[in-house]
């Protein structure tokens, strides 16, 4: 039997609540929801482990077909922030012939950079030269917001 728009909006009442068995599962509560005061504690541990194994997951990795001058790279939980920053710094290396990113699907946490480059470098090597550029011109802005910060707090 299907329902219309209008029956589906008139069987669900504003304070009525919905039954979590049929929602998706990215839609029911998590554990942590249902706890007691005393299991809190539990989850503390439990989230401490985690983090250690957050540690040992590869974030960045080589994608299948790769060549020594033309690679493709998929990041795990990066988005537009590092990717159009990435891009922009990897492309002013005069031996880069091509670097885009892109986000695969929006729900997704990942992000796939491709890098070209001529036969005097590796697409790894221009990662790497990137990420270096990247963290270096992140340390002269934050060094120059820490003096700017000073100077107006100074006045």
């Amino acid at each position: 039997m299907a329902r219309t728009k209008a029956n589906k909006a008139e069987s669900v009442e504003p304070q009525s609540d919905v039954v979590m068995d049929e929602a998706p599962t990215s839609h029911q509560p998590e554990r942590g929801d249902e706890m007691s005061v005393d299991e809190e504690n539990e989850e503390v541990e439990v989230e401490d482990n985690d983090a250690e194994i957050e540690e040992d997951i590869q974030r960045v990795r080589l994608l299948p077909g790769s060549t020594p001058t033309a690679a493709s790279f998929e990041f795990l939980n990066e988005g537009h922030t590092l990717g159009n920053a990435l891009r922009y710094i990897i492309m002013k290396n005069p031996d880069v012939e091509f670097c885009a990113y892109a986000i695969p699907h929006p729900s997704e946490p990942k992000m796939n950079v491709r890098i070209q480059t001529f036969d005097g470098t590796t697409a790894v090597e221009a990662l790497e030269k990137g990420l270096r550029d990247l963290q270096e011109l992140c340390d002269v802005v934050t060094d120059e917001f820490v003096v700017a910060r000073e100077k107006f707090v100074a006045k």
